[in-house]
């Protein structure tokens, strides 16, 4: 039962069709082919039968396609099936392979042990001799442990830089979002120290202007330019109500509020001529928006 649910999840990690993208299946069929094409020469020009030919090729391309999912297991055979054959291209793509992809450096040294072992007891079958012992450890050392070491230092820088990356860019969100709480604190503290001073004295103007319109000394020119004044205080002070806001809330409403301050200069040069000041607008060069609309409309 243990056995079939094991057969049962390799094949299902096998046929994921999320590991499976065109351009892995293009590079895995390929190499498969190319493999089993070598080890399948290096079999028939030795002299070997067409039969053994073509068992070796296919185990190879067998053992090629799977040995990202089982890489312990492949690098196991491949140790094995290499020293039985001619070839010796398998070894090389699976130790590469399973280095990158077994969790645990035991994991790792059991695999690889044990592919030493099937390796060395199939080169030794025939001749146990020093030479030959010495150079068929020489060659599994090149074949297998040295690409091994060079694919798992490769998976770990690659795994490192993909970390830092990731924490490079909170540490940005980090600071971004630190600035903009500060950027806030600031605002509000700007527009709290605007409230008190500037609300209060703003109110202070509109009401003794007001008590002055209505009193009775006054003539009706007089009367007329302190109403203009009472008027100009109260404007002031919703002026003031909407640049506080923005302070406060951020920077959403601020272009509309910098252009109903803008567009208020016409309404004030008319409240000052009413009130009996000679004064003109005069206007010069293109219409523009303002300098934060403009870098709203930049960020935007």
């Amino acid at each position: 039962m243990g056995v079939t649910r094991g057969a049962r999840d390799l094949w299902a990690r096998w046929t994921d069709p999320a590991q499976w993208s065109r351009r892995r299946v293009v590079g895995e069929s390929a190499l498969a082919a190319g493999l089993a094409l070598l080890t399948g020469a290096a079999e028939f020009l030795t002299g070997q039968g067409l039969l053994r030919t073509l068992l070796a090729g296919l185990a190879v391309a067998v053992l090629s396609l799977v040995r990202r999912t089982v890489p312990a297991t492949v690098l196991i055979a491949a140790g094995a099936l290499d020293a039985a054959t001619n070839g010796g291209f398998l070894l090389i793509v699976a130790a590469w392979s399973a280095g990158r992809r077994i969790k645990g450096v035991l994991r790792a040294l059991t695999a690889y042990s044990a592919s030493f072992v099937a390796f060395e007891a199939i080169v030794l079958r025939d001749n146990r001799s020093a030479v030959w012992i010495a150079f068929s450890v020489l060659l599994f050392l090149v074949m297998a442990v040295v690409p091994g070491i060079t694919g798992r230092y490769w998976s770990q820088r690659r795994a490192l830089l993909q970390t830092l990356r990731e924490r490079n860019a909170q540490l940005l969100r980090e600071r971004q979002m630190i600035a903009r709480q500060a950027r806030m604190r600031e605002r509000q503290r700007i527009a709290q120290d605007m409230h008190d001073s500037l609300g209060h004295q703003l109110a202070l103007i509109a009401v003794q202007s007001g008590a002055l319109e209505v009193s009775q000394g006054l003539g009706e020119q007089q009367r007329e330019a302190v109403g203009v004044l009472r008027e100009a205080s109260v404007a002031a002070m919703h002026e003031l109500r909407a640049v506080v806001g923005v302070l406060k809330d951020g920077t959403v409403e601020e272009a509309r509020a910098e252009s109903g301050v803008v567009a208020g200069i016409d309404g004030l040069v008319e409240s000052a001529a009413a009130a009996g000041t000679s004064v003109r607008l005069v206007r010069s060069g293109d219409p523009r928006p303002t300098t934060r609309r403009t870098a709203s409309s930049r960020r935007g």
